[in-house]
């Protein structure tokens, strides 16, 4: 979150760094059939608001993400239907709620932050000793930056450019960057 007085700065054109977590930190997406069920939940979210993922990664416990904001609501109810979306799918009866209310939100205004945050995404499940290499873990976009595939999220990059030129659409249509950034 951008520490100034202590509010989120959205609808300012930034990208953002947004990390939420599951209720108490429970591995509730700690299966690979939750995890996938969330990169579609996010996927579906992200066609329904229009906003661009440059990044993702689903851990058992976490979630972390680098977005644009969404073209015509605020980040925030994105968010939350993505959340709900989410927990309505995973926690049939649950008995607590699936995911912390709060979420960190770091606005992202220049190319380095976005390549560090990037990379910060890329090599969270090496650092959490569940794989040894970034392309090990299915559930982030590392490998559309390593090798152009599509993924269940469509991925904001050049390689997305790209498929999109090739496709008789105009990049600038879009929002967002398509630069490519080291993963």
């Amino acid at each position: 979150m951008h520490e100034m007085a202590g509010r989120r700065y959205q609808q300012a054109g930034d990208l953002h760094f947004i990390t939420f977590s599951c209720y108490g930190r429970k591995p509730k997406l700690a299966t690979a059939a939750s995890r996938s069920l969330f990169e579609r939940c996010l996927e579906e979210t992200r066609r329904a608001y229009g906003f661009c993922v440059l990044g993702y990664v689903v851990m058992p416990e976490h979630v972390h993400l680098l977005v644009s904001e969404p073209e015509t609501k605020p980040l925030a109810t994105a968010l939350q239907a993505l959340k709900q979306s989410v927990a309505r799918r995973l926690a049939l009866r649950g008995h607590e709620p699936f995911w912390l209310e709060r979420y960190h939100d770091f606005n992202v205004q220049n190319g380095k932050k976005r390549v560090e945050k990037l990379r910060y995404i890329h090599r969270n499940p090496v650092r959490r000793g569940l794989v040894t290499k970034p392309e090990d873990w299915e559930w982030s976009s590392f490998r559309h930056y390593m090798t152009g595939i599509e993924c269940v999220v469509e991925i904001e990059s050049e390689w997305t450019g790209v498929r999109r030129e090739r496709a008789g659409f105009r990049t600038e249509a879009r929002r967002g960057p398509v630069n490519s950034f080291p993963p």
